[in-house]
């Protein structure tokens, strides 16, 4: 990543300039160069980090960067590096204002659907006005009515999903403030802004790392890298080329990951935007992001009723010049019949339902950020879920045990209330010992209340669980250790890959023991015997291939093995002798081999049925990890992610006995793909994987393939979920249909880009939200269904008013009491309705046929219940009139009479006059009788009719 660095690596600065260049007239030159440089920037964001500076020798890197490595740049230099690449910041992206989303949800989606009714009812107020003295005010109400709704439901929907995307702004809060570097050799603090490309860096355990660093010197230095690559233990440190992998080397240290314990220095070969964590925070800002499913829906409606009522005005447009209208009343019908189409309750009845449901999932730990994202979760049909925290209980637990020549299982789940096994054992009293001894984690004070699986601990994840399971299962460690203090130790180091510690004896005849832990094929060789039910014996054969078997079935479970051994120091070694653990003047061969303790993070005890859950209900799930592919494996098994007779080509090759090369990959289902391999895959042969397997675990993937594989289940069709926890995982939960972080363990920075946090950690708990997802679909396709049956109703008194010229059924006032009114509480009651029985054993909705709104629903809302209701309404309307004297062949051609206020000899079919008061009043009976017989007849209930008028002569 520095300077010099060969063709295809990543200089500083190189991919994003230096934002802090001045304004000037050439900006929107400017602009259109970096909208072209955009598209190739975010490829070559998206491609693995090329790196070759911990390849190079300490010679090497003092040449590249022109630093002396001990005494580090001089400051003028480090002036000269940070005027040329900036500071050692990332950039943040173009944020969007505040007033941009509150426009966005003014006259988004739904909501221009009705700015275009208000303004079209606007526009015939106007044209009536211009024209006519005496015109009404109906269309102006109905203007003001419906801007009055978006407004409401804008304001409602902003609030809701007020949360901005603060992506940038966490990621900055990981930024480390001050840095330890050495110029001209003098030790200084300085602001992490400040360091620059070849500078000479100091840290320590607790440090944050300030820069990309290639490490010259280190002394027991642990990083923790688990918000970068996802691994949940600490990784040692050292100067040496230990992988090609820039992220799997030993000699790196990354960009605001913390360092646990121990000091290292190192060479900084990138800064800022080209940090290795600078390129996944440019990656995650810069993602464009798809339409929710939801939205695509409410887009596909919008068209539908538009094109329909786009074609009923112009029809009716060219009918009414036809029957002799003037253009200027056939403008007012063609605007009042595209707005009568305009379902006015609609936006908010939706609004309204996303809201309920979210809070229904909230209650059930499921979080919802962004409404239209609690129906995207139903449509889910792909879910890429990351391994540790949220498929496994995300904290290191004894598995296994092997001593007597016998595997014994431990208890993993999360009460933890202990498995029996040869607890009368000596052997079993001894490991005990040696690994509650032996072993540097305690638990933090003040604990005592809480179970013991659950108390906070100190030290590393494996030492931890070894210190819960013993203080379980043997006894008080604290008053182990107190009978026995420690008088020597050398801690564990990747270079002995064992921890050895001496005890002093409380009751034996010997005053001190020396007890051992680490690798097993380590701790083997220092064993000259081996202890079997109490009883040493001399180390044979038998034993060694015993404890092979057992080790590689262990390991092959995906567990994480350590083997135990002691020593019972000679007399000559009394109480009070002083170890040298330096130059070492005690014995360390002919130790006594005592057994193997294995340790695994497990599954949480919900995620398998969960698992099944998601496969009866069509949904694939996919394992991402950047966890071993060993442990990955043994975990999918464990949660049914591969189930149970499904073989990967390694499995198949090993019942068959051949090498894998020999066995067709097409016909094992399940896949255990390595991010070493998905690097060198083109996407068509990704494809082919996701297209071939149905049960698939990829391990070892860096941020950046996480991406890539989101993208591939996309273009396979597929709706998809991601689940992270980490800064490695933003990337992909930002370009997944829906991303899930994890609301304990989740990073500020996957938080920000999900749209959803699980507030338990649980992968169950994305059932129950996919659950509510496609309840929410069907329920709103109720809602929409009872909403639209009024439509017909609605507009078919004003086609019969300007076709028959009979008088107006149906007001505008009341047709907006009943879509505001009266229809909106029983369509917002539909939310309330319980799932069918089948919800979770059908298929995932296609979005590409299986809509929100299809020709099947209109069909039924217009053409059958809503005729039913158009037909029940005219019913009672010529009833009425005929009871009070106009017969239905007479109301034919007499509405101008009938609302010319100085026509006042209006005649009915009995000869009676009417003035054109007493018409009103008749109007106003006939718009109450067909608002009730609307609400009855979708109700379900008898029709009744109201006291018959009186005449007014």
């Amino acid at each position: 990543m520095g300077r010099g660095g060969k063709k295809g690596t990543v200089t500083p600065r190189e991919l994003n300039p230096s934002p802090r260049l001045k304004r000037g007239p050439k900006m929107g030159k400017r602009r259109k160069m970096k909208r072209k440089k955009k598209k190739t920037d975010m490829e070559e964001l998206k491609k693995e980090v090329v790196l070759d500076d911990h390849k190079l020798t300490l010679e090497e890197l003092s040449t590249k960067y022109s630093v002396d490595l001990m005494m580090g740049l001089s400051p003028e230099r480090a002036q000269e590096i940070l005027k040329k690449n900036g500071p050692n910041a990332l950039t943040p992206p173009p944020t969007t204002p505040e007033w941009v989303k509150f426009c966005r949800q003014l006259f988004g989606g739904f909501s221009i659907l009705l700015w275009i009714g208000a303004i079209l009812c606007f526009l015939a107020y106007g044209i009536q006005v211009h024209y006519k003295e005496d015109s009404t005010k109906d269309n102006l109400y109905l203007g003001m009515v419906l801007a009055i709704v978006v407004m409401i439901t804008g304001c409602f929907s902003y609030y809701q999903e007020a949360k901005s995307s603060k992506i940038m702004e966490s990621f900055r809060n990981m930024v480390p403030q001050q840095a330890l570097v050495i110029r001209a050799g003098e030790k200084m603090q300085i602001n992490v802004e400040d360091v620059v490309v070849g500078d000479l860096v100091e840290v320590k355990g607790g440090d944050r790392i300030p820069a990309d660093l290639r490490l010259i010197s280190t002394q027991g230095c642990k990083v923790d890298n688990s918000s970068l690559t996802g691994e949940s233990e600490p990784q040692t440190r050292s100067p040496d080329f230990t992988h090609e992998n820039p992220l799997e080397t030993r000699n790196i240290c990354f960009f605001s990951t913390n360092c646990v314990e121990g000091t290292a220095r190192g060479i900084v070969i990138a800064t800022g935007d080209s940090t290795v964590m600078g390129r996944i925070a440019t990656l995650t800002s810069g993602l464009v992001v798809g339409k929710t499913p939801i939205a695509a829906e409410i887009e596909h409606f919008i068209q539908l009723i538009t094109g329909v009522a786009g074609f009923l005005g112009v029809s009716f447009f060219v009918l009414s010049l036809i029957l002799g209208y003037g253009w200027l009343e056939a403008v007012i019908f063609l605007i009042g019949i595209i707005v009568a189409n305009v379902p006015e309750g609609l936006l908010a009845t939706v609004t309204v339902c996303l809201t309920l449901t979210a809070k229904r999932m909230s209650r059930k730990n499921c979080l919802v950020k962004n409404l239209e994202a609690v129906e995207t979760l139903g449509s889910t049909s792909t879910i890429c879920s990351d391994k540790t925290g949220t498929l496994t209980q995300n904290r290191m637990t004894v598995a296994h045990m092997w001593f007597d020549k016998t595997i014994y299982e431990a208890d993993t789940s999360e009460e933890q209330t202990g498995k029996t096994f040869a607890k009368g054992s000596t052997t079993w009293f001894i490991l005990a010992r040696i690994a509650a001894l032996c072993n540097r984690a305690d638990f933090k004070p003040n604990q005592e209340t809480l179970p013991i699986a659950k108390r906070a601990t100190t030290g590393d994840a494996s030492e931890s669980a070894l210190l819960k399971f013993m203080e379980q299962s043997y006894s008080s460690v604290k008053e182990m250790r107190e009978q026995n203090p420690k008088v020597a130790e050398i801690p564990f180091n990747s270079t002995n890959k064992y921890q050895m510690s001496i005890h002093l004896q409380e009751d034996g005849s010997q005053a001190h023991v020396l007890m051992m832990k680490g690798a097993p094929e380590r701790i083997l060789e220092f064993c000259s015997t081996y202890l079997l039910k109490g009883k040493e014996y001399p180390m044979d054969d038998e034993m060694k291939k015993n404890f092979q078997n057992a080790y590689l079935e262990l390991g092959g479970l995906g567990e994480r093995v350590l083997g135990f051994c002691f020593l019972n120091l000679p007399s000559t070694f009394s109480k009070g002798f002083r170890f040298n653990t330096d130059e070492i003047n005690f014995p360390m061969e002919n130790l006594c081999f005592v057994g193997l303790i294995s340790m695994i993070d497990p599954p949480r005890a919900a995620v398998p049925d969960a698992v099944g859950k998601c496969r009866s209900a069509g949904i694939k799930v996919i394992m991402v990890t950047g966890d071993h592919p060993i442990t990955a494996k043994a975990i999918a098994k464990g949660v049914g992610i591969i189930s149970e007779g499904n073989e990967t080509a390694e499995d198949m090759a090993a019942r068959l006995q051949v090498p894998v090369s020999q066995t067709n990959p097409r016909e094992a289902k399940a896949i255990v793909v390595h991010g070493s391999d998905l690097k060198d895959m083109t996407s068509e042969q990704l494809d082919e994987i996701l297209k071939n397997h149905t049960e698939i675990v990829f391990a070892r993937t860096s941020p950046q393939q996480k991406l890539i594989i989101v993208e591939g289940c996309q273009r396979q069709g597929a709706v998809v979920a991601v689940t992270g926890d980490g800064v490695n995982d933003s990337p992909a939960l930002k370009k997944a249909d829906i991303g899930i972080a994890m609301g304990i363990s989740g990073s500020d920075v996957s938080k920000q880009a999900a749209d959803m946090i699980l507030l338990d950690d649980n992968f169950a708990s994305i059932v129950t939200g996919v659950e509510e997802g496609r309840l929410i679909f069907d329920n709103l396709k109720k809602s929409i269904a009872y909403t639209l049956t009024s439509n017909i109703p609605e507009i078919t008194p004003f086609l019969l008013f300007i076709i028959l010229s009979i008088p107006l059924p149906l007001g505008t006032i009341t047709i907006l009491c009943i879509d505001l009114g009266t229809d909106m509480v029983p369509a917002i009651s539909l939310a309330y309705e319980s799932a069918e029985s089948d919800i979770m054993k059908r298929a995932p909705r296609n979005p590409k046929n299986d809509n929100l709104v299809n020709n099947r629903l209109i069909g039924m809302a217009y053409g059958q219940i809503g005729m039913i209701q158009a037909l029940a309404g005219f019913f009672t309307y010529f009833v009425i009139l005929a009871e009070n004297g106009f017969k239905p062949i007479d109301l034919l051609g007499i509405r101008l009479n009938w609302e010319d206020r100085f026509f006042n000899d209006l005649e009915d079919s009995y000869g009676q006059q009417w003035d054109h008061r007493g018409c009103k009043v008749y109007r106003g009976h006939i718009v109450c009788h067909h608002h009730s017989l609307n609400e009855e007849t979708e109700s379900g209930k008898t029709l009744r009719l109201a006291p018959r008028p009186r005449a007014h002569p």
